[in-house]
C-alpha cells in the first residue's frame, strides 16, 4: 500500500473532511489523494518527505499507517507501558501509536513478539486497522472481490471498507 492509499483510506473513514489544498510538487490538485494529503498535513497526521515532496507512491509501513490512525484519533496515550514487541523501541516515533493500537485491539502484531514496523502495510491491513478502530459491526454486503476469501482474517474489514466507500477495490472484482 502506498502512503497516498493509506492516508486516503483514513480520510474516507473520517468522513472526507475538506482541506485547503497542498503545495507539494508531487501532489497534483486533481489526484484522488490530494484532499486526503491536504487534510492529513493540516491536521498533523502526516508530513511530507521534505518541504516540497509528499512522495505519494512511496510504500507505507505498518508503523506509519498506525501512526496516521493514532494521530487522527488525537494521539491518545496508551494506558500500559508494557511493550510486547522486540522490534518496537521506546524511542521510536511510533512507540505510543503501536502500544495504543494493541491496547485497543486494532493490531496484534505479526506474532506475539514481532510487530514489523518497517514491513509494507497492505491494503487489507489498513482496512483491518480502520475496521477495528471503528468497532464496526459485521458488514451485510455481498463480496464482489474474487481475491478476498471468506476465511481471510480481513474479510469483514474489507467488506466494511467497501460498504463505507473507503475503498472500491483495484477493479470491480479484485
Amino acid at each position: 500500500c502506498s502512503r497516498a492509499q493509506a492516508l486516503t483510506f483514513l480520510w474516507r473513514a473520517k468522513g472526507m473532511p475538506q482541506a485547503s489544498g497542498t503545495t507539494f510538487a508531487d501532489v497534483p490538485a486533481n489526484a484522488y489523494y490530494a484532499q486526503a494529503v491536504a487534510w492529513g498535513v493540516e491536521n498533523g497526521i502526516v508530513k511530507g518527505m521534505d518541504e516540497t515532496h509528499f512522495e505519494p507512491e512511496t510504500v507505507c509501513t505498518r508503523a506509519q499507517a498506525l501512526t496516521f490512525l493514532w494521530r487522527a484519533n488525537g494521539m491518545p496515550q496508551p494506558k500500559t507501558t508494557t511493550n510486547p514487541f522486540v522490534d518496537v523501541d521506546a524511542s521510536a516515533y511510533y512507540y505510543d501509536a503501536v502500544l495504543w493500537a494493541v491496547e485497543q485491539g486494532i493490531t496484534t502484531g505479526l506474532n506475539a513478539t514481532t510487530f514489523g514496523p518497517d514491513v509494507t502495510v497492505t491494503r487489507g491491513q489498513v482496512a483491518t486497522f480502520l475496521y477495528r478502530a471503528a468497532s464496526a459491526a459485521k458488514p451485510s454486503t455481498f463480496n464482489p472481490f474474487t481475491d478476498v476469501k471468506t476465511t481471510a482474517y480481513n474479510y469483514n474489514a474489507i467488506l466494511w471498507a467497501y460498504d463505507n466507500r473507503i475503498t472500491t477495490g483495484t477493479s470491480d472484482t479484485t
